[in-house]
């Protein structure tokens, strides 16, 4: 029986916000596997541990026997949410997108890196709406369009902006923006309509030359990107995996931030008892509790009422626990041992993890089960499996090495 969600003034509770909501996913539902961890049989300084997925039946729970000495986690398959666009960069735009189309988005204007899995997103799920995507990726056109960059470059309309420029980013949107609307359209920022009663007539809007472009600024970390990380967490409450007052420890890679927070701030709401940690990769301890102080206090205004604050442990006055990924590297950097790892585990577990991410995630879930026996783990795949392509395109010395059991 799952626990009931705290009610806001008149009765309002985060249930009634989600079930009002307009979705991009059909359904919030994503497969859970469970993955036992031991110790290998023949250890390598590379591969201390064995792992083995222990689900019999996709998306019904049934797990195989565990090992006598065996440490268990679970993982969130949002990397199978969708052939090409999935992970957290759904999620993110699972609300936000049928909020820009109710606006009357005629066009879409973002921005990523080379590889960018958010831009990808972006230009697929538009095209699926019948959204015109235009995508600015940093740096040059590949010799050879692969991965991320590939899909961004078949779904939507690609332009590739200088480093100098794109360090500016706002005002590189805005202008591309601004051509893009040309003399009779309109430009707008995806933040400054959310919650604003501005709905716009579809059959009037696309019936007419005037273009209404929306600025999506880079990981789309938005408040109305927080309700479909939310909406996964509601789901999984509601699932037979867990019980009430159970203790449960989250764990997410992260790169803005967006996604543990909207994870935290879901379980908060809805009245749970569970912690979250998010593995920094991309910013500063500082940079992501600010992150983290600004989209609660923008989900507060919005939202206002359905957030109850929680007594607080080890976070220090934060909603999530912010940590650094266990094994030292230099983030953009791919190494050796991190290739071997990801495909270790694709080979024990048919989980297929990325070196820059969703490792980092992974190592975190094997270390809090082995140190925690009494918390249930669960590591959130936010995908990011396409940027495989890039990197292997990248390093490929890596990728090829032929390593033997």
């Amino acid at each position: 029986m799952r626990p009931t969600p705290p009610l806001a003034a008149g009765g309002r509770t985060v249930a009634n916000l989600l079930s009002a909501t307009e979705w991009m996913l059909p359904s919030p539902a994503s497969q859970v596997h469970t993955i036992s961890v031991l110790p290998s049989q023949s250890p390598t300084p590379r591969h201390e541990l064995a792992f083995s997925n222990l689900t019999t039946s996709l998306g019904n729970g049934g797990v195989k026997g565990v090992e006598a000495g065996s440490h268990r986690f679970h993982v969130v398959r949002d990397d199978l949410l969708h052939p090409l666009a999935n992970g957290n960069k759904a999620r993110k735009l699972d609300a936000l997108l049928p909020l820009l189309r109710r606006r009357g988005a005629t066009d879409i204007v973002t921005c990523g890196g080379c590889q960018s899995a958010h831009a990808a997103a972006v230009a697929v799920h538009c095209a699926e709406w019948g959204i015109r995507s235009h995508i600015l990726l940093r740096g040059e056109q590949l010799d050879v369009p692969t991965g991320y960059n590939l899909i961004s470059l078949m779904f939507g309309n690609v332009t590739y902006a200088s480093r100098s420029l794109y360090a500016q980013r706002d005002e590189m949107l805005y202008e591309h923006a601004t051509r893009v609307a040309g003399s009779n359209g309109t430009v707008m920022w995806a933040d400054d309509i959310i919650g604003e009663d501005l709905v716009v007539d579809e059959d009037t809007t696309y019936g007419n030359c005037s273009r209404r472009v929306m600025i999506v600024k880079e990981g789309a970390g938005t408040v109305q990107a927080l309700l479909g990380v939310m909406r996964l967490v509601d789901y999984l409450s509601g699932t037979t995996l867990f019980e009430q007052d159970e203790k449960v420890h989250i764990v997410v890679d992260s790169g803005t931030g967006t996604t543990a927070v909207g994870l935290a701030l879901g379980a908060v709401c809805l009245g749970l008892q569970w912690r979250v940690t998010a593995v920094m990769l991309a910013d500063t301890l500082e940079r992501y509790r600010q992150q983290e102080k600004s989209l609660v206090s923008d989900f507060e205004k919005l939202y206002p009422g359905l957030f109850h604050r929680m007594v607080e442990n080890d976070t220090h006055g934060s909603l999530v626990q912010w940590v650094n990924r266990s094994s030292p590297r230099r983030f953009g950097k791919v190494l050796d041992g991190e290739i071997a790892m990801c495909r270790q585990v694709a080979q024990q577990t048919g989980v297929l993890l990325d070196p820059m991410y969703t490792l980092a995630a992974w190592e975190q879930a094997v270390d809090l089960c082995r140190r925690d026996s009494e918390a249930k783990v669960v590591m959130i795949h936010t995908g990011g499996t396409l940027g495989l392509f890039g990197l292997a395109q990248r390093y490929p010395p890596q990728f090829t090495a032929d390593e033997q059991s």
